[in-house]
């Protein structure tokens, strides 16, 4: 019976996956209409956080990931606001300290996260970034959500909204 309720569970989990996947180019235009108000350094740093904490959710980040984030990054139109170069060096710094030491590396991009908390135009867009970079590669797998999930608790947004 628990082997039924593993394969039912996995399928909605699946299904949840799929609809966020739908749903991204919908979230792009939504983030494009708003690239206005989102010019601010606590947006950026926040951004910047999200998207290393789901380029290292799975504790790791090889070279060609890191590369292919840094890429989407610097070629994302609602983060043209910003000078390509302290974007990346952000993202960069970001994973070092992830990578380097996990705990305290965590609570730092945490912290960076958390500067778009009770801003919900600058949240809700750090949390769509967030599931954006997560699919980039075509697999939003499972601590890339667990990620997002936590950063959605740090910025006090329901992860629900969001499908997660």
């Amino acid at each position: 019976m628990s082997f039924i309720n593993k394969l039912i569970s996995n399928a909605h989990t699946v299904n949840r996956l799929m609809d966020l996947v739908d749903k991204a180019p919908q979230w792009r235009k939504q983030l494009l209409a708003k690239k206005n108000e989102l010019r601010g350094g606590s947006f950026r740093d926040a951004a910047m956080g999200m998207c290393a904490l789901v380029a290292t959710a799975d504790g790791t980040i090889d070279p060609d990931e890191r590369m292919r984030v840094a890429g989407l990054i610097c070629a994302d139109p609602v983060l043209n606001n910003f000078p390509a170069d302290e974007l990346r060096a952000l993202f960069d710094d970001n994973c070092h300290r992830i990578t380097t030491d996990p705990a305290f590396g965590r609570a730092h991009v945490v912290q960076q996260i958390a500067k778009a908390a009770g801003k919900q135009t600058e949240a809700e867009a750090v949390v769509q970034i967030g599931i954006m970079i997560g699919n980039a590669d075509g697999s939003f797998d499972q601590a890339e959500v667990a990620a997002v999930r936590d950063a959605c608790q740090t910025l006090r947004v329901d992860p629900s909204r969001f499908g997660l």
